[in-house]
Parts: structure tokens; C-alpha cells; sequence
């Protein structure tokens, strides 16, 4: 058997039959002028001259012959396959080889910055996860916008189309360089030439709420949910959005709603559970959450649900999902100190202790600099320089979602107002204060250094050293926040300074070396200069010290003065821990649980809801999942 360009074909005179579809085609045809399947042609088989009729050329044909060539096909084709897989391995080696070397010419450049004293390691590492976190999370909207960016150009209406796309183009190749502001405003442009778009509409609101702009995201929610009043993602946006308001009522019946709608989604019960805990429901609130881990048991879900289980008395319960929460997520602070609460509620006292120090561990706070810019703005102190224009403006904002606990907002409240000012140490102190509260280590030291720079006057400038410190410290750059301590120890000429010299240095030493001699004595140093009204921090770092040293009922002396003198919920954490080491469990339960109620934990769990919603991008992507 031949054959003429590995073609399988009956040839009558100058016809050629498909044997795909059987239809004729000139002789010279390559491909099948019907079905486009390649032509083969079998040499051997009968033609006109040798048969008269066309009965007689089927009744030749070789269907063994055919099924050979179809064979001789796919032969090639394994060939064709097993050439390209041999190309593909090819580049991948490749590519792994270049990925090696960069990897390695990375870490020289990263050994050399840490042996020159410029960078250590784990601020490199902290530094490269920030990056890689922000990249990853642009790459995850890129994707999203260009699954549906053809979706969006095809419910186009009205005059510009050309303009419209070219707006969405420019979108694009800005997402592409993740340039996420500047692909917002280029959609913001095609939403003027288009504002019923309702794929566009929904894609702004969503990509506004995920920057933590929820107050220009809402009117994007509001109009989706009046073209499609069913609309998933817009229904529990809008609910979420309306608690954050105020507006309760509002948003438990766009989230009932949801439920009903989408019983078997995860994110409307959790959302829902949330509200009715803020709204005091504690029972409803416990039957959505349930409903929530029942679909995904994500931690900050069971941690809600046992937060709600220890506010109604049930500590088994609560018990059962920290535990929970904690075994899934075991970098869960907030989960391990309301696990200790838990415990403590049962008598269980060791392993309450072990929880409050596990908490303690993935959270050391120290001095709550913010206490310190307090007082300067207080009557203790200087007024900080005030805020212009736009700016205040902007300020005003971020204060007002601070109070709300909407951290992201304020964030990006904060940098539009230093954009506009970004020489104002009020600006650039509120916004390392709020980096400290999102543990952002890089960006306080970069705002720190720059308020020095400005040379603000000695209380600003202890605060700021203060704040570095702080980000030194929590990076494990003791060497160099010790001697910025010391810097700022021997430039120091009020007892102000002095104070906070002292206290961080304290701080330091207590770090590195638990409860030594040496951080005992710049604590006392701290306490001997400090005026009334710092006079707290020393007295709880004194506390703490004596804790770590094994002497708690001096430990208990100082911190109970401490928080007598401005209670915070370190100080009677720390005074609660101390009190259970001794022995007195009683005292130790009403001393957490009002620790519990002064912090962040102790806020509404419809609160903690938002703040899940806000920060937790597994969470979030049940939206998109449903």
C-alpha cells in the first residue's frame, strides 16, 4: 500500500471521494471541500478503466486498507504529540533553571544587605510576603475583570462604543501592570458612557468594597440590586454594607433574604449570624453560624460561634469551636484569648494560662503608642499641627472609619490625605498608628523616619521614636531599635523623653531576655522620671517583668496600680494572667473578662464580622463562589 501526501481516498477518473463524508472533490483538493477532513488516497484500488461501474469500486474498496492509513494517521499525530510534550519539558527545564538562578542571586543580595547591616532577614521575608500578598491579590482582579470584559462589551448601549472599549483596553493593560487606581478610573469612565451596565456596575462595587471603600461601592450594590433585585453578591454586599451604616433593619432583610434564596452559600449565614449577634439575637445569631461552619468551617466563623456560645453561658460549646478555630488557624490571637476565657469560665485553670500565653506570644503588645499621641493632643502636651483643606478632609474620613473599625478605609483614607500633604506629622504619625493596628512593620518605619526627618520637636520626635521601635521590635531588630533607644536617651532633655527612652529600652531587654536584672532597672529609670500621666506604662512593664521573673505578687502590685491609673486591655491581661498563676482564679476571671470588653475583642461580634468580611480573602471569595 502507497500513498499521495498521506491521503486515503477513492479516486474514480478525476474525482477524489472523502472517506470521511463520501463526497467528491477535484483530484488536486487537499482537504474535503464539505466536512474539511485531510483527503487520502489508496494507490491499487480500482478505477474507471478497470471496472465499469461504481458498484463494483465500493464492493474493492479494502476496508482493512482504510483502517491501516486511519492507524498511519493517529501514528503521526502520537508522533506530532510526543514532540511538542518533548519542547514543553524542554522550556520548563528552562524556565526552572532561570527561576534557580535568580533565587540564588536573591538570597546573595539578601546575605550581603543582612552582613552590611542594611536589612535583616526577617524583614526581608516580612517585606517580600507584604509584596507578594498585594501582587497576588491585583493578579486575582486582573483575572476577574478579563473573564469579564467580554461580557461587559457585549451589554454595551448606547453612542461611543469605541470610546467605551477603549476605556476598557485602558483598564486592562492597567490591571495588567496592577496599577489598580488607575484601572479604576478608567472604568470609572466607561460606567459615564454606560451606567446601566450591570456587569460593570457590579465589578466597580466589588472591587471598591475588596479596597475598603465601602461608601463608594454602595451606590454601585444599590443599582445592581435594582436591575437584578436577586442578585447574590448584591444582596449580601448591601447587607453588609447597611449594618456597617447603622441601618440594622435594613441589613438583616437584605441578608434574610439572601439565606433565602441561597440556603446552601456560606457567606449569607455567616453575614447574617453576625448581625443578629450585634443586634443582641444571640440564639438566631448561634443558628446561622452553625449553618455557616456547617457549610465551611473557615476559623473566623468558628470563632464567632463560640464567641456567641460563651456570651450565652455555654462554655462547652464555646470550648469545642475555639478549639476549632485555633486547631484550623493556630496564629488565631483573638481565638486563643476568648479560649482562655472559656477555659477560665470552667475552672480550667492551667489551660486557660497556657491560652492567655499562647495569645501573648502571637501578640506581645507593648506600649500602645497611640496612649502617647493621646496625651500630646491632650492637656499634657503640645497640640499636634492640624490638617488643611482637602487633606482634613480626607483625615476627617478615616478618622470617622476608625471609629467604626473599618481599618482598610481608613487606610486608604490616610494615603489619599498624605498624597495631598505628605509633609504633616499629624497625617504621618495617624497613619503609622494605623499601620501598627494592620502590623504593616515596613510602612511604620518608613512614616517614623520621615516625622524625624521633619524635626517636629521633642515630644513628636519621642513619639515617632517610639513607633519605630515598636516596628523594630515586632521584626525582631532588637540590636537596632536598642540603640535608637539610646539615641533617643542621650538627645533627650524633658523627663517626657526621658520616660519613653527608658520604657522602650525596658521593653527591649525584656524581649530579649525575659525578666533580667537590666530591664528591672531602665524600668525603674521609666518610672522615677515619669510625669503623671505616663506613669502607667512603666508601672505595667514593671508588672510584666516581675511576671516573667516568677514574682507575681509584686507582679500583680504593679499592674494593678498600672490599670488603676489608666486601665487598658495589655494591663489587665497581663494582671489577669498574674493572678491566675497565684491562685486567685475569681479574681483572675472578672480582671479578663473586663480585659475582654476594653479590647478589640471585647467589641460586638457583629464588628468582628465586619472585620472579617473586610480582611479575610477566603471569605470573601465564597461571593464569588456562590
Amino acid at each position: 500500500m502507497t500513498t499521495r501526501r498521506n491521503r486515503a481516498i477513492e479516486t474514480l477518473g478525476g474525482t477524489v471521494f472523502c472517506q470521511a463524508c463520501g463526497a467528491p472533490n477535484p483530484d488536486e483538493q487537499e482537504y474535503c471541500r464539505l466536512c474539511h477532513q485531510k483527503l487520502l488516497v489508496l494507490s491499487g484500488g480500482p478505477t474507471l478503466g478497470d471496472e465499469a461501474g461504481e458498484e463494483d469500486v465500493e464492493e474493492q474498496f479494502s476496508f482493512d486498507e482504510h483502517l491501516l492509513e486511519r492507524i498511519s494517521i493517529l501514528e503521526e499525530a502520537v508522533k506530532r504529540t510526543a514532540e511538542m510534550m518533548r519542547q514543553v519539558l524542554e522550556t520548563l527545564r528552562r524556565q526552572e533553571k532561570s527561576i534557580l538562578i535568580n533565587q540564588t542571586g536573591l538570597s546573595s543580595l539578601q546575605d550581603l544587605l543582612e552582613k552590611k547591616h542594611l536589612l535583616t532577614r526577617e524583614e526581608w521575608s516580612d517585606l517580600w510576603k507584604e509584596r507578594m500578598d498585594e501582587e497576588l491579590l491585583a493578579l486575582e482582579r486582573r483575572d476577574r475583570f478579563v473573564g469579564l470584559r467580554e461580557r461587559i462589551a457585549a451589554l454595551f448601549q448606547g453612542e461611543g462604543r469605541e470610546v467605551f472599549l477603549q476605556h476598557l483596553e485602558d483598564a486592562e493593560y492597567a490591571f495588567y501592570a496592577l496599577d489598580i487606581a488607575r484601572a479604576l478610573e478608567a472604568l470609572q469612565a466607561a460606567h459615564a458612557l454606560d451606567p446601566g451596565n450591570t456587569e460593570l456596575v457590579w465589578f466597580l462595587g466589588e472591587t471598591y468594597f475588596n479596597e475598603g471603600d465601602s461608601e463608594r461601592a454602595f451606590p454601585f450594590f444599590e443599582r445592581v440590586l435594582e436591575s437584578d433585585p436577586q442578585h447574590y453578591e448584591g444582596l449580601v454586599y448591601s447587607g453588609v454594607i447597611h449594618h456597617e451604616r447603622g441601618d440594622r433593619l435594613q441589613a438583616r432583610d437584605l441578608l434574610e433574604r439572601a439565606v433565602g434564596l441561597y440556603p446552601h452559600a456560606f457567606l449569607p449565614h455567616f453575614a447574617l449570624g453576625g448581625v443578629y449577634a450585634d443586634q443582641g439575637a444571640l440564639e438566631d445569631a448561634v443558628a446561622s453560624l452553625e449553618w455557616a461552619v456547617e457549610i465551611d468551617p473557615v476559623p473566623q466563623a468558628l470563632y464567632l460561634l463560640g464567641g456567641a456560645h460563651y456570651e450565652l453561658g455555654h462554655s462547652g460549646l464555646a470550648i469545642q469551636r475555639l478549639r476549632e478555630a485555633v486547631r484550623r488557624d493556630p496564629a488565631f490571637e483573638d481565638a486563643h484569648h476568648l479560649l482562655g476565657l472559656a477555659y477560665l469560665s470552667r475552672g480550667w485553670s492551667r489551660k486557660a494560662l497556657e491560652a492567655f500565653r499562647r495569645a501573648q506570644q502571637l501578640n506581645p503588645r507593648k506600649m500602645r503608642y497611640q496612649d502617647v499621641v493621646r496625651y500630646l493632643t491632650g492637656k499634657g502636651g503640645a497640640p499636634l499641627p492640624p490638617v488643611p483643606d482637602e487633606a482634613g478632609t480626607w483625615f476627617a474620613r478615616g478618622e470617622e472609619k476608625l471609629r467604626g473599625d473599618d481599618l482598610r478605609g481608613a487606610l486608604t483614607c490616610y494615603r489619599r490625605a498624605l498624597a495631598l500633604e505628605p509633609d504633616n506629622p499629624t497625617l504621618l504619625m495617624s497613619y503609622a498608628l494605623l499601620c501598627l493596628e494592620l502590623d504593616r512593620n515596613q510602612d511604620i518605619e518608613t512614616v517614623a523616619r520621615r516625622v524625624l526627618e521633619l524635626d517636629p520637636g521633642e515630644m513628636l520626635e519621642a513619639t515617632a521614636c517610639a513607633a519605630l521601635i515598636e516596628a523594630l521590635r515586632s521584626q525582631g531588630r532588637l540590636a537596632e531599635a536598642d540603640r535608637i533607644g539610646r539615641t533617643l536617651l542621650e538627645h533627650a532633655k524633658s523627663a517626657f523623653s526621658r520616660t519613653i527612652a527608658y520604657y522602650e529600652l525596658a521593653c527591649n531587654v525584656t524581649e530579649s531576655e525575659g525578666g533580667s536584672d537590666q530591664a528591672l532597672d531602665y524600668a525603674r529609670r521609666s518610672l522615677d522620671q515619669a510625669p503623671d500621666e505616663l506613669r502607667q506604662f512603666p508601672l505595667a512593664v514593671l508588672g510584666w517583668i516581675h511576671y516573667k521573673r516568677g514574682e507575681y505578687a509584686q507582679a500583680i502590685d504593679f499592674l494593678t496600680r498600672s490599670s488603676e491609673l489608666g486601665p487598658s486591655s495589655t494591663t489587665l491581661t497581663h494582671l489577669g494572667m498574674a493572678l491566675l498563676a497565684s491562685g486567685e482564679e475569681d479574681q483572675a476571671r472578672a480582671v479578663l473578662d473586663r480585659a475582654h470588653n476594653l479590647s478589640d475583642r471585647g467589641a460586638a461580634l457583629g464588628s468582628k464580622m465586619m472585620q472579617f468580611m473586610k480582611d479575610s480573602a477566603r471569605i470573601l471569595e465564597r461571593v464569588r463562589q456562590g
